[in-house]
């Protein structure tokens, strides 16, 4: 790490103090958001920046994930940036191969390339507050850099629960997230355990291969019908020769979204006619009346996450599946026992429990002013102004930050919203610097804590905190610290501008008396 500066006082026989490479900004992640963010960037005039990434490519969780089955439940066209719209998509809901795909074109077509630093894992964050700048220590060197932009990702440290006795599994064991594609699946009796998202789509993949597939499900998801097909060369080519027709068809994706927002967090009681479409759904695949009661929810649809599925019910459906209506409590050898006292044997653990959303690793990494970590700030919840900027961590900005997540459209578009924020933020940066001079901006306490008032009381009425459900957008404490409760177009107007009156402007103190500056 860099030595504090300490003054005018010289000692000769001292060692020089270490200089790193220094940055304007310095991006965390290259996902959606870190490649989003370099973009922006450059869009703006700025090429003093790199991109840290801990990875050797870019792709974020869309190259962590590689699942079978894994894809988006989210509708290609909009599941892009508006300023880099796609014409070849090969289905309405593309595949984990298109989005990563998508991603590298990106860093190419942007010329990201040469600012990636890949295999520079941060390790460490501290805030100089003498030269108003962020030291930063990564497994590839350190580097100081004026400003840093967070964007690693809810959904990029998978979650494993603590479970008596895994240790002593004798089979194979890992997490969705970090799939184990040596190991051969077939005649295997597999466990699966989580019956979130990523279970929903890659349990259908591997069943048929199964001796026997065991799934324990601590709560039944509503799975909706999932409206893919692959389009056609004529699509593709009208896209590409007219790029106003993607436009078009984005915006009516976005809009029907924005009224699935609605019901959400005004009008729960709409749910309802989607609630009898999920149980035609469960019905029309699952004959078993013992098996379907099993799979049905017993709170209101979009309380936890909306699943999208053609296959999931049939696959469950089959002979060689056995649904365990309790999770995983205890492990002894191959036998894996449920809370409600069932065994199976395994020969093979897949956990699909999801991922480290409300308590992030990165922030044990990260000091602020103070001394204490971001993780110390947020021991009783994570809060952020505007999803974005955090009182304590000057020139900090993270992308898809506290209750910015959405339950029914893109994350594009609140990285997009966000984007637009940092733009504005450097701008400021600019004006107050004036010629050069180090400057940094810090939200006032007040500022977020009315932020993540409004946020707080907003939610109250969503049906995130009626519908009746546990999930992963709460927290320990009870606190959804994850979901923004209103319509992106909300969250856009929220954070088009920098407002000055919600931040402390930091400048290098004076030189003390007789001290050269």
């Amino acid at each position: 790490m860099p030595e504090q500066h300490r003054g005018p006082e010289r000692n000769d026989s001292a060692p020089a103090p270490r200089t790193h490479p220094h940055v304007r900004v310095a991006v965390i992640g290259s996902g959606f958001g870190g490649l989003g963010a370099a973009i922006r960037l450059r869009r703006e005039g700025v090429e003093d920046f790199v991109v840290l990434e801990r990875a050797g490519s870019v792709g974020g969780a869309w190259r962590d994930n590689d699942y079978p089955g894994c894809a988006c439940d989210i509708p290609s066209h909009l599941y892009s940036f508006s300023f880099a719209p796609h014409p070849h998509w090969p289905r309405t809901f593309s595949g984990q191969e298109h989005i990563r795909g998508y991603l590298e074109h990106l860093t190419d077509a942007h010329r990201i390339r040469p600012r990636l630093r890949l295999h520079h894992e941060l390790t460490r964050a501290r805030w100089d507050p003498a030269r108003l700048r962020w030291e930063l220590t990564t497994t590839g060197g350190s580097l100081t850099a004026d400003l840093v932009v967070s964007a690693t990702g809810p959904l990029s440290d998978p979650k494993v629960p603590e479970v008596p006795g895994l240790d002593s599994f004798p089979g194979e064991v890992f997490h969705s997230a970090r799939w184990n594609h040596d190991h051969d699946l077939r005649g295997a009796r597999i466990a699966v355990v989580g019956t979130g998202a990523s279970a929903v789509q890659f349990v259908p993949e591997i069943q048929p291969d199964a001796a026997r597939l065991t799934l324990f499900q601590r709560t039944p998801p509503w799975v909706l019908p999932r409206r893919d097909r692959a389009t056609s060369g004529l699509e593709r080519r009208l896209h590409r020769l007219l790029p106003l027709t993607i436009r078009m068809r984005r915006s009516a994706l976005w809009g029907v979204r924005e009224l699935q927002t609605y019901a959400f967090t005004r009008q729960t009681r709409l749910l309802q006619v989607v609630e009898r479409a999920a149980r035609r759904h469960l019905a029309d695949a699952v004959a078993d009346p013992v098996l379907r009661a099993a799979l049905t929810p017993d709170y209101r649809l979009g309380c936890k996450r909306i699943l999208l599925s053609n296959t999931y019910y049939p696959a469950l459906a089959r002979p060689n599946v056995e649904v365990i209506g309790a999770g995983l409590a205890e492990v002894r050898g191959d036998t894996l026992v449920a809370a409600d006292g069932t065994e199976a044997r395994a020969d093979v653990i897949v956990f699909g429990t999801g991922f480290r959303v409300t308590e992030p690793p990165v922030a044990e990494r990260v000091t602020g002013i103070d001394g204490r970590t971001l993780a110390e700030h947020w021991q009783h919840g994570m809060h952020a102004l505007r999803g974005t900027t955090i009182h304590g961590f000057p020139n900090w900005l993270t992308i898809i930050g506290p209750n910015t997540g959405l339950g029914s459209s893109s994350m594009t578009l609140v990285i997009e919203a966000q984007l637009a924020y940092l733009a504005d933020y450097l701008r400021r940066l600019d004006a107050l610097g004036g010629a050069g001079a180090p400057v940094a901006l810090v939200p006032r306490a007040s500022a977020v804590h009315a932020w993540n008032a409004m946020v707080q009381r907003r939610l109250a009425r969503t049906v995130w905190h009626t519908g009746g459900c546990r999930s992963w957008y709460v927290d320990a404490g009870g606190r959804n610290t994850t979901v923004w409760p209103g319509t992106t177009t909300e969250f856009r107007t929220a954070t088009r501008r920098v407002d000055l009156r919600e931040y402390e402007v930091l400048r290098p103190a004076p030189p003390a008396a007789g001290q050269l500056p």
